[in-house]
């Protein structure tokens, strides 16, 4: 009994892992087109070799497909024709919450289908958008309404102040006292999220856990 597939399936494990580090990180719902494609005949490729392909042939062939992608990438940040020739433009779904449907009939796409990738985005009402696209990975990007928008943290903080300096302006009094005292509170805590929302990142940056996870989670 041969257990020559043994040895060829680690290859292929690692071999693959090689490839696909090489060309890049991005997941299937970020791909163009032509990633797509070159990463599929990738993955079809590697499983030749325990159906009796030689094994060097194929990781030689991916090899190339994953360089063609890399110059590919290249050729596209030359200039916008290739990159239009290659991987296509946005295409614009929503004008000021208005659907487009003549674009929709072109990508083939359903209001039903465009309704479901919004509501995956919180977005509640066609209205609110003032711009929605159908990006080249396939992925819908949008913009709100000024009047529909969330107050940012900087809007919030900014307006704090306005009414900080209204306050001082004011006979002081106990209410006056008490709004004084609410509003540095809602202040601080707003700087606190500012603070824990960076957590996450910071363990890139520093490379450790500001919290140690359990070791046999490490």
């Amino acid at each position: 009994m041969e257990f020559d597939w043994i040895w060829k399936s680690i290859i292929i494990v690692l071999g693959g892992t090689f490839l696909l580090r090489l060309a890049g990180r991005k997941s299937i719902s970020q791909m163009t087109l032509t990633q797509t494609v070159i990463m599929i005949g990738i993955g079809s490729l590697l499983i030749q070799p325990l159906a009796g392909e030689d094994i060097w042939v194929t990781l030689g062939v991916g090899t190339v497909l994953v360089l063609t992608l890399i110059a590919m990438e290249f050729i596209q940040i030359k200039g916008d024709f290739f990159e239009n020739l290659i991987t296509g433009k946005s295409k614009v779904l929503i004008k000021d919450g208005v659907i487009q449907e003549a674009n929709l009939k072109k990508l083939r796409l359903t209001v039903d289908q465009l309704e479901m990738n919004l509501r995956q985005k919180n977005v509640q009402r066609i209205n609110d958008v003032q711009w929605a696209t159908l990006e080249p990975n396939g992925q819908v990007g949008f913009t709100l309404k000024p009047d529909s928008q969330p107050v940012t943290k900087k809007e919030f903080q900014q307006l704090a102040n306005d009414i900080k300096n209204y306050l001082q302006t004011m006979t002081p009094t106990k209410e006056v006292e008490q709004l004084r005292n609410q509003l540095a509170s809602l202040s601080a805590q707003v700087q606190q999220s500012n603070v824990d929302s960076e957590g996450l990142f910071k363990e890139v940056q520093s490379k450790h856990h500001e919290n140690p996870p359990p070791k046999r989670l490490q």
